[in-house]
């Protein structure tokens, strides 16, 4: 019996440390999920106006999904830069978003074609859609609520997009 008995220990303790080694792996994804770009995933936003902003890059899929859902908020003065897989008519919602934003939908060539502003958050579903603009987009930036009309921005403007080394 004292055998058998230590071979069931055996077997809880395996099972104890393989769920422990899977949920480090998790807690580890997520962080670098969702924790903050690198310097390589930071692109900034000239405006005509010399107003700048610094944005993260979102590019992947899971970044493309979720966006700035899940944040705790924006600092001033940044955005999420979504940059889509191609141009075209695209939609997003601010499912999950902690605080309102504004939205500048950006074509091919660098142009404001449209802005969206205080676009609110949404807690449960149905959440609205926002989009598609006017005309095909490439890009997508979201910031703070207020940002365009703090920093002037108007439809038409050229952006200038640097990669920060």
């Amino acid at each position: 019996m004292v055998g058998r008995a230590s071979a069931v220990e055996s077997e809880q303790r395996r099972k104890k440390i393989v769920t422990f080694v899977l949920l480090v792996i998790l807690l580890v994804s997520v962080g670098l999920f969702i924790g903050g770009p690198t310097e390589s995933e930071v692109i900034i936003v000239e405006f005509p106006n010399g107003k700048t902003m610094e944005t993260e890059v979102a590019s992947t899929p899971e970044k493309l999904l979720f966006g700035l859902a899940f944040r705790e908020g924006l600092p001033a003065d940044t955005g999420m830069l979504y940059i889509f897989e191609s141009t075209g008519l695209h939609r997003v919602q601010t499912r999950q978003f902690p605080i309102a934003v504004d939205m500048l939908w950006i074509d091919e060539s660098h142009h404001v074609v449209q802005l969206l502003e205080q676009v609110p958050p949404c807690a449960q579903d149905p959440c609205p859609h926002y989009g598609p603009p006017p005309e095909p987009v490439r890009y997508l930036i979201e910031t703070e609520a207020g940002y365009v009309r703090r920093a002037g921005i108007a439809t038409g403007m050229e952006l200038k997009f640097t990669l920060r080394m």
